[in-house]
């Protein structure tokens, strides 16, 4: 599919027609503040905030095969999502590996009085030996206790202080609303990203990595690096899911902000289990395209933040155009489950038209199921969320952080795909 800024949307039988009738990307919905374009230019004088300075560029065909024969059926697709993923794998986040030799879970709380008497919270230690070596993080879970049935749970994997995700309910943060999602009759779960891979380019392997790798300091230029780790442990809470009766293991969301929003594409992506997998302005790497080169760049993450993706990904600093893929097709691998971005207006760093566009081309794929898709032309305007049959895109007025704005759309994202009034 040849792209410049006017790419076709829908499937291939439609391809002629959407050439025909799209203008722009850019057309309708949000635009962004002049105001806001000038003062982020002036913070950032060498990266681009203008909407007319990104440059022609063409995305990989999204309903082709790796080796590029067309694909125009849901069984083509699945055949050949396996080859997709692995191009993520070997060129961005690194071949992340599975369970442990052994994997244990012990309850240190078990309160079936939380939120007077609304909720269960549980606090789990979760423990991974491997050889000689072990590891353990912990994972708070609040249950709405009225529920007739296992519910399903929203898993936020928290890049941020621990205190935003404090489980005594003395500190409440919008970041994690615990009420709002009992009072929906959600579950919700959080787990600490640095508990499994610090935040640090000197210290990310003392977690995960040294569980699977040891002392070693040699590492292949494919190997996974914090991000994968960070969703690598969210695979384990859902290990953990499987052996509760409470827990609609098969109704699960996967959730992050900002970095954790890139490490949440990458595990629902990774571990099929997940049923939903939502990135809250995670921008380059994440949900924003790459080959707009809007904001921050592949260079640019690539030089502040060397630990989150694999070796490989350096490789195309400043050549964007010679990726194998691009993060609509990362969107796409959700397909049949559902995926969900979001924005914020004045957060031009995180390119909220990319991500808004990176959603949308992933339509063909969920079209093949007879999905309703989102129209890259019909980007919607500021606290107008847009769903289709399995994707959804608010974006919302603020900068970057996750509200309970956010967190409400998403349920509502929930409500829509699991049948739930």
């Amino acid at each position: 599919m040849i792209l410049s800024k006017n790419p076709p949307v829908g499937c291939l039988a439609a391809a002629f027609l959407s050439i025909m009738i799209l203008s722009s990307d850019t057309a309708g919905g949000w635009q962004a503040d002049p105001e806001v374009v000038r003062r982020q230019t002036e913070r950032r004088p060498d990266f681009n905030f203008e909407e007319a300075k990104v440059p022609e560029y063409t995305l990989p065909e999204i309903l082709q095969t790796v080796d590029g024969r067309p694909i125009t059926t849901k069984e083509e697709w699945m055949a050949n999502r396996a080859d997709l993923f692995d191009l993520f794998a070997e060129h961005i986040y690194g071949h992340t590996p599975g369970r442990p030799e052994r994997l244990t879970f012990r309850v240190t709380e078990d309160n079936p009085r939380a939120l007077d008497g609304a909720a269960t919270l549980r606090v789990v230690e979760i423990r991974s030996f491997q050889e000689d070596r072990e590891h353990a993080f912990e994972l708070l879970l609040f249950l709405p206790n009225q529920t007739g049935g296992p519910t399903p749970v929203f898993l936020l994997l928290n890049n941020r202080d621990r205190s935003n995700t404090d489980p005594t309910r003395e500190e409440i943060s919008e970041f994690w609303p615990v009420e709002d999602a009992i009072g929906r009759n959600y579950g919700i779960a959080a787990i600490q990203n640095r508990e499994l891979a610090p935040d640090s380019a000197t210290e990310y392997r003392n977690g995960v990595i040294r569980l699977f790798e040891g002392e070693t300091e040699e590492r292949a230029d494919n190997a996974f690096g914090a991000l994968a780790a960070w969703g690598w442990g969210a695979s384990r809470v859902m290990d953990y899911f499987e052996t509760l009766d409470e827990v609609d293991h098969r109704r699960v969301a996967v959730l992050g902000h900002s970095r954790g929003g890139k490490a949440s594409l990458w595990t629902g992506a990774r571990d099929e289990r997940f049923a939903l997998a939502i990135s809250n302005e995670s921008g380059c790497g994440g949900a924003a395209l790459s080959r707009r080169r809007f904001a921050e760049t592949v260079a640019r993450i690539n030089g502040n933040f060397p630990h989150w993706f694999c070796e490989n990904f350096n490789r195309f600093n400043d050549r964007e155009d010679d990726l194998p893929v691009d993060q609509h097709q990362l969107m796409a691998l959700m397909a049949p489950r559902a995926v969900y971005a979001a924005s914020a207006d004045l957060d031009l760093w995180a390119d909220p038209r990319g991500e808004y566009l990176s959603i949308a081309h992933a339509s063909p794929v969920f079209e093949l199921w007879g999905y309703a898709g989102l129209a890259p032309d019909a980007m919607p305007g500021i606290h107008q969320p847009r769903r289709g049959g399995r994707q959804g895109y608010h974006i919302r007025e603020g900068g970057h952080n996750l509200l309970r704005y956010d967190w409400h759309r998403y349920m509502d994202m929930g409500d829509q795909i699991w049948g739930r009034k």
